[in-house]
């Protein structure tokens, strides 16, 4: 029998906004002071992206991807990316049945609504590449049989930083997956003494209640690809994609793929909102971790990669 809260969402009745509100209340009584970082994570999943954290062990990275399936009532799997792990590993095998007298295929645990894919880049580029067709297609290929993945399916990726021993770099092609990336930081002294008086956050993960259902998910999500996008925010967006191509700062600018990431982020940030269409402040609210992952500095650039997203909308006004 559905839970209260899980009828309420699931009715029809309530506003999108009430939903998603409700959703970031849940989140936000387990990952304590990073409200911010909890709504961008909802809004990627919300705009069918899937999200790469980079940050030190130990700051929630786990607790944060956990809590999301739990308050969405998604599957969730956790695979350990390290240097031994092979794509097998990742997509599954086929075994062969001796009472069958064939090869059967056995899933792995890419087949879950939402997958963890904890420390990345701390497995070969081999062992990475098993994530390519699955976060492009919704689908994995194994011995020329294609197999669909769940609906909705979401990569939440954990990064250790690159100067980590044992840590391998990510291709391009495959953070152009990701739609954004964040960091969770270190928290406030405020915030980390109710971390140490309150015990791990993790047991209370167990005790979260789901707030909405998979189908109440999915309606969410055709409500984002539902949000306009008028001609003026397009413009402020090709205004800002141009400057990352023309500026000189960065040695490749945003390509198509990265302009769309930030379209479908916009239009996210603003159903959350309650915006009926893309507002420039949506787009400015999201912009930074679209592009985090995406650009790369040029070598007499000034830039810090915490600030490639401000220093652009810094440069390019709104129209």
């Amino acid at each position: 029998m559905a839970t209260p809260t899980l009828r309420a969402a699931t009715s029809g009745a309530e506003n999108p906004v009430a939903i998603v509100e409700r959703v970031l209340d849940a989140l936000d009584s387990i990952i304590i002071g990073k409200s911010t970082e909890v709504r961008l994570s909802l809004a990627c999943l919300l705009a069918r992206g899937h999200l790469l954290i980079e940050d030190v062990p130990g700051v929630g990275k786990t607790t944060l991807a956990h809590a999301l399936a739990r308050a969405l009532d998604l599957s969730y799997q956790r695979i350990q990316f390290t240097s031994d792990l092979l794509p097998a590993d990742v997509i599954g095998v086929s075994v062969y049945g001796r009472d069958t007298g064939r090869f059967e295929f056995h899933k792995g645990p890419i087949f879950s609504h939402l997958v963890l894919a904890d420390e990345i880049n701390r497995a070969t580029p081999k062992a990475q590449s098993a994530l390519l067709e699955a976060m492009e297609e919704r689908q994995v290929t194994a011995d020329g049989d294609t197999y669909s993945l769940p609906t909705p399916f979401f990569v939440v990726a954990t990064r250790n930083p690159t100067e980590q021993i044992g840590t391998f770099p990510l291709p391009e092609s495959q953070l152009d997956r990701f739609l954004m990336q964040i960091s969770l930081g270190y928290p406030l002294p405020s915030e980390e003494r109710l971390l140490l008086a309150n015990g791990d956050r993790r047991s209370l993960v167990d005790r979260l209640d789901p707030v909405l259902s998979v189908d109440a998910l999915l309606k969410l999500q055709g409500a984002v690809a539902d949000v306009h996008v008028a001609d003026a925010a397009l413009d402020y967006i090709q205004a800002l994609v141009a400057h990352t191509r023309e500026s000189g700062k960065f040695n490749a600018g945003l390509s198509p793929r990265g302009a769309l990431a930030l379209v479908s982020a916009s239009q996210a940030w603003a159903m959350m909102a309650g915006h009926s269409g893309v507002h420039p402040e949506d787009v400015q609210a999201v912009l930074p971790s679209v592009v985090r992952h995406r650009l790369d500095p040029a070598q007499d650039s000034e830039l810090a990669a915490t600030g490639i997203g401000e220093s652009i909308l810094e440069a390019v006004p709104v129209a």
